[in-house]
């Protein structure tokens, strides 16, 4: 049997270290795989498999790829769920004396990446730390791509649904977590199926509040919690400490682009869960997941890609402080009030670029020369943006104006430093500007005049020692040497070093000759490595502006969000809603801010009112696609807009603050987790009863369509009076429904009204007019929808004929109404058999035993 290569062992040691990632093996140009991981990943990326000489009888299977295409391929593993592990070679092997040294220089997971190539610029990409206590947890979200970090310890009698709420606001890529939650299949599940994040553990021995204090206090140079103003918790510590040394194991700087760690409140922000999110379609459509036809699709016209991120990011995080609402509404009212300042902002920001992850690059030490070229593009614009918001009366606009930092020095720095388009690649050197470096451009002269100053030497040796023919030549041997012949060898100088004798001249070198062939042979090798000293050192005074460049992003994210609600309102003719106390939501003329911007027609305005008092439940009858999910959807983004400081599509708007929307909209089976459409709907269902506040929104549509008609209009009608009369609910609820039955609630209990879809009707044609009008409705007309989808008329006439002799049998209460042609929306009530006969007997003429007769009769047709 054979022994496996020296550079075989290498690399199953290294493997054997990382047995859960997939090492990029660094040979040359390529990263190689072997055994186990080519014989895998080589079908995941659809390489070649073929096979390496190991030392062993049988080659090892192997496949690559070319390094400098490893992006491409690392985020299709990092996709699929892998982890990747780099090594590189960490020597030059044209040095090296035997193997070349190898070491993995970084972890690549999905909460770790910091490559642009890797990640989408208009989305965070959020690591998350899990600890879990008694009835409390603390949970710490940090983007390593742009230095942000926050945490939160949350108290709480049911910490798995307020921790799935926290985990909901970030939907962050890859969760570090502890045994606690491993043991916990709801959140395991939750995390893994829903969020569809990746659950990593700490790698070594389990964590003791020591070690986490130790590591938090040495990264952040503090003494302690408090002087990061985070409470003095061992939960969070632990959360903290464990994300610190995650970063620390997985990156090869650690942690470092995590300078500060923001401590917030749950109630600071609207909860929105993720079957809200997804019903809602804020950031991406349920169908295709993509943005367009969604709320942040509308809203978003930043032009940078910190902007962009900062508007998901508002979206998913509507605000729960009525402060600052005000400020941006302020802000944003004066840039739509001025749109010759707010065209100029906005055009000064589209060359802005991406500030927080060139920072994490510069920090990291990746960042190329165009990516510091960028920086400097970036700082030439702050001044102007400065100037145009130097007059700015609101108080966010003056807050961006003061954290605005010009990063003169860093412009002027690189562009002295860097060329003005440098290279793609930085080995072959060329990107540090000429007069930057006396040294560099020296050696620059050198190597690019190395034949006229060898003339030059050549022309003043021959004046200084006489000889006229001497001759300056060079070869591999001896290198430059100075060649005199015969005639002449009595003028040679004493310090001509005798090299070698040939038939008509003798050859000689000195040490200046030597001196200067040194020089030019070994200038090019230099000037490179000055390049990238110098770039170095560039590079590490810009790492030192981080704190005041990090803020300068953050203002100009900020800004540009601004700027993007400002320009939206201006086109699309948005109010600004005036936040109430009082908790009510008075809408005039309302639209769907997605709906309007997808249809050709002009929308259908509506108007609402809800509040915590007379109105809170408004219960919507009407035909299917006549509008009510619309309606009610436009009810919960319209409040999502108000609480980001947008302005919003109405003639006027009064919006109280709302702490969580609910959504109870549509139903599918969940086959992964064996539930049908009826249990999928009631455990949302479930959901809200348990979680709802009297602040809350809840929006239910066709509650209890997944069983059967008597079992659903009870459990309808239930859960409304439940949301009614129980005093720790009594939340604003759109309910829509097609049990008509339910209109009767109204009577029944106080705060319940009736609202439906208004129709118009002509023959056995009907018009949805969209507009919501009070009262109940009285039929569904599913016959006509059918129609009106495109069902043949051979089934509507089959249909209608059903509908009459169920009618005839007393299996269906009601007739079809009877509308009167009208341009109207009317509803005529129509009677049922039973109905009919009353209405047609003349009650005053009966005798008693008439009358007994009559019940009897009226009876049996209820029984039929």
């Amino acid at each position: 049997m054979g022994k496996l290569s020296p550079m075989m062992q290498q690399y199953l040691d290294i493997k054997a270290a990382h047995k859960d990632h997939v090492v990029f093996f660094r040979v040359g140009d390529f990263y190689e795989m072997f055994f186990d991981d080519a014989l895998e990943i080589s079908k995941v990326l659809e390489l070649t498999l073929t096979g390496k000489d190991c030392g062993l009888e049988e080659r090892a299977p192997m496949c690559g790829i070319p390094y400098h295409a490893s992006a491409t391929y690392i985020k299709r593993l990092i996709d699929r769920g892998y982890k990747v592990a780099i090594c590189e070679q960490v020597e030059d092997p044209a040095t090296a004396k035997g193997l070349v040294k190898r070491d993995i220089i970084r972890l690549v997971t999905p909460g770790t990446v910091i490559e642009g190539d890797l990640l989408e610029e208009a989305k965070n990409n959020y690591l998350a730390s899990v600890c879990l206590g008694d009835d409390s947890f603390a949970v710490c979200f940090a983007d390593v791509s742009t230095g942000e970090a926050k945490l939160t310890l949350v108290s709480s009698s049911s910490s798995a649904a307020d921790l799935m709420s926290e985990l909901s606001k970030f939907v962050p890529t890859e969760l570090l977590v502890d045994a606690a939650f491993l043991q916990s299949k709801e959140l395991t599940d939750f995390s893994t199926q829903k969020l569809h994040a990746m659950l990593s553990t700490y790698e070594g021995e389990n964590l003791n509040p020591a070690e986490a204090r130790s590591c938090i206090t040495n990264h952040f140079q503090v003494a302690g919690l408090e002087e990061l103003k985070l409470p003095e918790d061992p939960l969070v510590e632990q959360a903290l400490g464990m994300l610190i040394l995650y970063l620390n194991q997985t990156q090869k700087d650690g942690a470092l682009r995590i300078k500060q760690v923001e401590f917030y409140q749950p109630k600071e922000y609207m909860e929105i869960d993720l079957t809200a999110r997804r019903n809602l379609e804020i950031v991406e459509t349920m169908r295709s997941k993509e943005k367009r036809g969604t709320l942040l699709w509308v809203l978003d016209q930043t032009k940078t890609s910190m902007g962009k991120r900062l508007m998901r990011k508002s979206l998913e995080q509507p605000l729960l402080n009525v402060a600052k609402i005000t400020r941006r509404q302020n802000a944003v009212a004066e840039l739509s009030s001025q749109p010759v300042l707010l065209d100029d902002l906005r055009e000064q920001l589209s060359g802005v670029y991406d500030l927080e992850r060139l920072m994490t690059r510069v920090i990291y030490q990746s960042a190329s020369p165009k990516d510091l070229r960028a920086l400097s593009a970036t700082a030439r614009r702050l001044p102007s943006i400065r100037q145009a918001l130097s007059s700015a009366k609101s108080e966010e606009l003056r807050g961006i104006f003061e954290r605005i930092d010009e990063m003169e020095d860093v412009a002027n720095l690189v562009e002295n430093a860097i060329v003005e388009n440098p290279p793609f690649l930085m080995k072959d050197g060329g990107y540090i500007q000429d007069g930057f470096n006396q040294t560099l451009d020296e050696l620059r002269h050198l190597c690019s005049n190395a034949k006229g100053i060898i003339e030059e030497l050549e022309a003043s040796e021959r004046e200084r020692t006489g000889i006229r023919n001497l001759k300056i030549k060079y070869n591999r041997v001896f290198g430059y040497y100075i060649e005199v012949t015969n005639s002449f060898l009595s003028q040679v100088p004493e310090e001509y070093i005798r090299k070698q004798t040939t038939t008509n001249s003798e050859r000689f070198i000195t040490h200046e000759l030597k001196e200067l062939e040194n020089r030019i042979l070994t200038s090019s090798e230099k000037i490179l490595a000055l390049e990238a000293e110098i770039f170095r050192e560039v590079r590490g005074y810009i790492a030192t502006r981080t704190d005041a460049i990090q803020q300068t992003a953050d203002a100009l994210a900020l800004l540009d969000v601004l700027a993007s609600l400002a320009d939206v309102a201006i086109k699309n003719k948005y109010v600004c809603p005036q936040i109430v106390p009082d908790g009510r939501i008075r809408i005039k003329n309302g639209r769907h801010p997605v709906v309007e911007q997808m249809i050709d027609l002009p929308f259908v305005p509506n108007d609402l009112e809800l509040d915590e008092k007379d109105h809170r439940i408004m219960v919507i009858t009407g035909p299917n696609m006549a509008g009510k999910s619309t309606y009610m959807r436009q009810t919960a983004l319209l409040v999502i807009m108000a609480q980001i400081g947008s302005f919003v599509p109405a003639s006027s708007a009064e919006i109280g603050i709302v702490d969580r929307i609910f959504t109870r909209v549509g139903a599918s089976d969940d086959l992964a987790a064996g539930q049908s459409t009826f249990m999928v709907e009631m455990s949302e269902v479930a959901h809200i009863l348990k979680h709802a506040t009297p602040h809350s929104l809840v929006i239910l549509d066709e509650i209890g369509r997944g069983t059967s008609t008597f079992d659903g209009m009870s459990i309808a009608k239930a859960v409304v009076e439940y949301l009614a009369t129980n005093r720790k609910l009594r939340c604003k609820t759109l309910f829509a429904t097609h049990y008509h039955e339910l209109t009767s609630l109204e009577e029944e209990l106080p705060g319940i009204l009736n609202y439906n879809i208004a129709v118009k009707k002509r023959g056995d044609d009907i018009t949805f007019l969209r507009k919501i009008v009070r009262g109940g409705a009285d039929d569904s007309y599913g016959i006509e929808v059918a129609k009106l989808a495109g069902v043949p008329d051979k089934v509507v006439s089959r249909a209608k004929e059903i509908l009459k002799q169920l009618i005839a049998d007393g299996l269906v209460i009601r007739e079809a109404p009877k509308l009167e042609e009208s341009d109207q929306a009317t509803f005529s009530t129509y009677s049922s058999p039973v109905e009919e006969i009353i209405k047609n007997t003349a009650m005053d003429t009966l005798t008693p035993l008439e009358a007994l007769n009559l019940l009897y009769e009226l009876k049996k047709k209820l029984t039929m």
